[in-house]
């Protein structure tokens, strides 16, 4: 008998994937080794499978709502208070992620470049004063960190970096060399920023060095003196 088979082979076999492969109803199985008559208790222990494997593909941050939308894409017919109540029962619940996400680290033994612009954001050509900043942006996977270079005199977006960690290899190294393999910067180019680590590390100074650019950096606290960077990114 099928369900014989599939009830003894469950530790070996995903029981889904049995049944899909020997063309039985699930529901008739759950009905079969339970000895119930109820459909919809059965039916609800084919949800919490799904519900399960489908939490567990989102890392734990998908609740009920888009639980909910991810079954229906997958064909069940159900309502988003059912699958709220089996997941309230069988203890599921999304993972809380935080709203915001530091990206400026000040507290750290690197030296400090001085502020060279001191909120005179004003100059006449392209490519003499560069800007940057930091942003994070929530995705499906989780946090990812937006790095950007701006050009003071046209407001463009000269160099560009996206990762998932928040390092200068991985933010504004690989921005500023985007940025300076385009654009081949002229010595003198100012390059202005926050006083995060990841501009005043060794790494990222050595190379603004190669480049001989002059580093300049905000004033401790202080965003007004990285706006023009900083407004760049929506509120």
């Amino acid at each position: 008998m099928k369900y014989e088979f599939i009830h003894t082979s469950r530790s070996e076999f995903e029981v889904k994937k049995m049944c899909h492969v020997l063309n039985v109803n699930r529901s008739g199985y759950y009905r079969y080794i339970t000895g119930t008559k109820n459909k919809q208790w059965a039916e609800n222990l084919i949800l919490l499978e799904e519900i399960k494997d489908i939490y567990k593909d989102s890392k734990g941050t998908y609740g009920s709502p888009r639980i909910t939308d991810s079954l229906h894409d997958l064909g069940y017919s159900c309502s988003e208070p059912r699958v709220a109540r089996l997941m309230r029962t069988n203890g599921i619940k999304a993972k809380t992620q935080k709203k915001y996400k530091v990206t400026t680290n000040s507290d750290h033994s690197y030296p400090i470049a001085p502020n060279l612009l001191n909120q005179d954001f004003w100059t006449t050509a392209a490519h003499r004063i560069w800007m940057s900043d930091i942003t994070y942006i929530r995705t499906w996977q989780g946090w990812l960190y937006l790095t950007i270079i701006l050009d003071l005199y046209t407001q463009k977006v000269v160099g560009w970096s996206m990762s998932d960690r928040l390092t200068a290899n991985t933010t504004t190294i690989p921005a500023f060399i985007q940025a300076a393999k385009k654009y081949q910067p002229l010595p003198g180019l100012i390059f202005h920023s926050d006083r995060g680590v990841q501009y005043a590390c060794d790494d990222f100074r050595e190379l603004l060095k190669f480049f001989k650019v002059i580093q300049s950096m905000s004033g401790k606290g202080n965003c007004y003196d990285n706006a023009v960077a900083e407004s760049f990114f929506p509120a």
